[in-house]
């Protein structure tokens, strides 16, 4: 393989070779600082899943490394989000029937079938299908799903324990605790107090010092007033490294978890997607997006292997990294690094880590999703966007999160059918003084050319509109002021044509004729000329019926007109 090519396929090599002194110690440092960030969210994020906190760690580690060779981006970090939390948690609890290892086993298959699907995706440059999940839809999942992290953890942060269960569930059994008297008050206290940290440290903008702040605080004082037993906490994780944690996996499961897996690794890429452009346009870098769904692909399945469950970019970790002097992949090498010793060395520091203070750390990130400005928005802007937004928030607060996106998505390809089904179409007539065609609704003193209709159809022709189509074509004919004879089709916005769509337009054809009326195209993109003849009516719409210009159209039509005595007067 030549260097050139290994370059593209590993980018992290060709910024090895090229790395600088000078960029050292920035990436050091902000190694240093990502890492005391990524282990209370790795465990946090592992938890508001459902699964032990090592495994967060673990799906913190691979991915660091794996991405730092294979991504796009100098400066991007993968790990666990509490967006994907939940997600993880809807797929695979109810799997996993209250077994943890097997829960870990599940959530590592869930994150190799999607790094498959995105490995799959690059090589078919699938990155389009992000487009499925429009702005309105995105917001109103992230709505959702601060709402279901946010309620999932309240609990935790009071000392309230809970059963699993729905987000009114959740929010109703923690007003009956706090009511009944059921809240642990110290771990109240240390919840509520490491939550007012990192609320306060993030209007100061020092985030990932509020979390540090936030979590070595209240493991001293865990420690100091000898809390340990008295209040929940992580407890010493175990001591290793990231290792296969498969075993157990049915073809059943497997079966289970494709559906789940298609669906976050579609919200998976798309946020990462968003992430790594954001990052590239400000460094003056350009990110290839099939070549980040591979990169994304790459870093899932190998943490799915090896102990971990799915991850994306962070929109929380990556900014840190960024402010601490990050200039290269090896920010993400050094925090993996030293990840490893904090968990071959110090294991047993989680001891004192109370489990209020990282639901305070989760509920923190999950409020930063909350987004009211834009709905209120697209209210004044776009009721029906709007209307996408609230169906996604409300389905994946009260649905489910898989299911609710799967809704979200549904109602905005029905949005987008119904937008396509009756689209904006328009008579086009001369106006004194300008030139060109122009729309008569617009410009109700055009005047119409004698004899001549002239209409644009501003969408693809397609099954879902081609009766439409036809229809008011036929309509406009009919409905001429003097008898027409020829009918120009401004073909601009006609950018594509199916079977269906042919033959109401071969229909409309044959009516057309039997009135005397020729049917002819102007501006037809050649593209959809090809269909034309592939779908086999070149020989009844020749060359002879297409013209480059609508006003080349009116012309031969004139022309052909002045030496006939068929010439209608003008109505």
């Amino acid at each position: 393989m030549d260097r050139g090519r290994v370059v593209r396929v590993l980018p992290g090599v060709g910024v090895a070779r090229s790395y600088e002194r000078a960029w050292l110690r920035r990436d050091l440092v902000a190694g240093a600082t990502l890492v005391a960030v990524a282990i209370p969210a790795g465990m946090a994020y592992a938890t508001a899943a459902g699964l032990p906190p090592v495994t967060g760690l673990y799906a913190t580690i691979v991915p660091l490394l794996v991405y730092a060779l294979v991504g796009p981006s100098r400066v991007l970090v993968l790990g666990p989000d509490s967006s994907l939390a939940p997600m993880i948690g809807a797929a695979v609890l109810p799997l996993a029937l209250g077994d943890a290892d097997r829960a870990v086993a599940l959530a590592g298959m869930l994150a190799v079938l999607m790094g498959l699907m995105l490995v799959g995706g690059r090589v078919l440059r699938l990155g389009f299908l992000t487009g499925l999940l429009s702005m309105p839809i995105r917001v109103g999942y992230m709505n959702g799903i601060a709402l279901v992290v946010i309620a999932g953890q309240l609990p935790k942060l009071l000392g309230v324990a809970v059963p699993p269960g729905s987000v009114w569930e959740h929010l109703g059994q923690a007003v009956t605790g706090v009511a009944d008297g059921q809240v642990d008050g110290a771990a109240a206290a240390i919840g509520l107090g490491s939550l007012a940290v990192i609320v306060v440290a993030r209007a100061l903008g020092a985030t990932a010092r509020g979390i540090v702040l936030a979590v070595v605080g209240a493991c001293v004082l865990t420690a100091v007033l000898g809390l340990a037993d008295q209040i929940p906490v992580v407890g010493a994780l175990p001591s290793g490294l990231p290792a296969p944690a498969l075993a157990g996996v049915a073809p059943a499961d497997v079966l289970a978890l494709v559906g789940p897996a298609a669906g976050i690794a579609l919200i998976t890429f798309a946020d990462t997607t968003v992430l790594s452009r954001a990052l590239g346009g400000s460094r003056g870098e350009a990110v290839d997006g099939s070549q980040e769904m591979g990169a994304l692909g790459a870093s899932n399945l190998a943490t799915g292997l090896l102990g971990g469950f799915p991850v994306s970019g962070s929109a929380s970790r990556t900014p840190v990294a960024v402010q601490a002097g990050a200039r290269t992949q090896l920010t993400g090498v050094v925090a993996a690094v030293l990840l490893v010793v904090f968990m071959l060395v110090a294991p047993g520091l989680s001891e004192y880590l109370p489990s209020a203070t990282l639901a305070a750390v989760v509920i923190a990130a999950a409020s930063s999703f909350v987004d009211v400005h834009t709905f209120v928005r697209l209210v004044r802007m776009s009721r029906s966007d709007a209307a996408l937004l609230v169906a996604a928030f409300l389905g994946v607060a009260f649905v489910g999160v898989l299911q609710g996106i799967a809704v979200a998505v549904a109602l905005s390809l029905a949005v987008f059918v119904r937008r396509a089904w009756e689209p904006y179409r328009a008579e086009l007539v001369s106006v004194d003084g300008v030139p060109g065609f122009h729309d008569l609704s617009r410009h109700p003193e055009g005047e119409r050319v004698p004899g001549l209709v002239i209409a644009r159809f501003d969408a693809p022709l397609f099954f879902a509109n081609g009766e439409v189509f036809d229809t008011w074509v036929r309509g406009l004919v009919a409905d001429a002021p003097a008898p027409v004879r020829r009918v120009i089709i401004a073909s601009e916005p006609i950018t594509g044509l199916d079977t269906t769509a042919l033959d109401e337009l071969v229909e409309l054809d044959d009516h057309l004729a039997a009135l005397g009326v020729d049917l002819v195209f102007a501006e037809m993109k050649g593209p959809v000329k090809d269909r034309l003849v592939r779908f086999g009516v070149g020989s009844r719409f020749g060359p002879d019926h297409f013209y480059p210009t609508v006003h080349s159209a009116v012309r031969a039509y004139r022309a052909e007109r002045a030496g006939s005595a068929d010439v209608p007067d003008a109505g």
